[in-house]
């Protein structure tokens, strides 16, 4: 399997920040985030990451927005 290109890297990190985001304006920490949704730290951490080399699957994003009561359409509709 190939690895990312410069534009795949820049819409994972593009991802993976808005992921981040949108848990920081729960107003709860990874921590308890993970708690709250009972997914594992580490697991949350990985989609937040830019260092994660493998990026997220539609599913995954799709799980992600779900827990936080909005639409894929929401998650993917921003400026960065």
């Amino acid at each position: 399997m190939a690895g990312l290109n410069e534009e795949d890297i820049l819409l994972k990190n593009k991802i993976a920040d808005r992921i981040k985001f949108l848990r920081a304006n729960t107003g709860l920490s990874q921590s308890e985030f993970s708690k709250k949704y009972e997914i594992d730290r580490q697991i949350l951490n990985r989609w937040e990451s830019k260092n994660n080399k493998r990026g997220l699957t539609i599913y995954t994003i799709a799980k992600f927005c779900h827990l936080i009561g909005i639409s894929l359409k929401d998650f993917f509709d921003f400026e960065a």
